[in-house]
């Protein structure tokens, strides 16, 4: 059976606080097209199994830097490390609910 490209994401917790906040439910679209500044559904490389939302930072070679918003309450690549592009699941798209709808702001490059 085909993956679905697009998926809901719920927010939990605050690490991507101020941007998304808990309790939040986003729509995601898979793709290996990503660049600094988006959001994204990324696996934790220390447990495959979780999926965490994060913003990407920058780029290291052919690895992807990832932060939360909310620098003092993330665990992101600054306790990892860069991350391999296959980590990357999808990109944040547009949040549903809560409503009226609204997308994530782009920061930098």
């Amino acid at each position: 059976m085909a993956r679905l490209p697009w998926f809901p994401v719920a927010i939990a917790g605050d690490s991507m606080e101020p941007t998304l906040r808990s309790g939040e439910w986003w729509l995601a679209r898979r793709t290996r097209r990503v660049a600094v500044g988006d959001v994204v559904v990324v696996r934790q490389p220390e447990q495959e199994d979780l999926l965490t939302v994060k913003r990407i930072t920058d780029r290291e070679g052919a690895r992807w830097w990832v932060e939360g918003d909310n620098s003092e309450r993330s665990r992101d690549s600054r306790h990892y490390g860069p991350v391999d592009p296959e980590a990357i699941v999808a990109r944040l798209m547009l949040r549903y609910r809560p409503l009226p709808p609204r997308r994530i702001p782009r920061r930098g490059g």
